[in-house]
């Protein structure tokens, strides 16, 4: 994974996001999860280390954006 910027954690309530998961399903269901509830950047792949087991996301997450319970995919309000 690359360093992590300044810029991304400037703020309070900006977050830099790593996910290591056993695979690409469990990565992008865990996305799925944070980014139901507050703002995030979107993914599109996972990265894996040579010789290491399980893949690798990261993400960035805004807790000062949450969103509002009609937004949330799968909600019925």
């Amino acid at each position: 994974m690359e360093a992590i910027n300044d810029v991304h954690v400037s703020e309070p309530g900006l977050i830099v996001v790593d996910v290591a998961a056993a695979d690409d399903e469990t990565a992008f269901a865990f996305h799925t999860a944070l980014a139901a509830r507050w703002a995030t950047t979107s993914v599109e792949r996972t990265t894996r280390e040579p010789g290491q087991l399980g893949v690798r996301l990261r993400c960035y997450l805004d807790l000062r954006q949450p969103l509002a319970p009609r937004d949330r995919p799968g909600e019925p309000w």
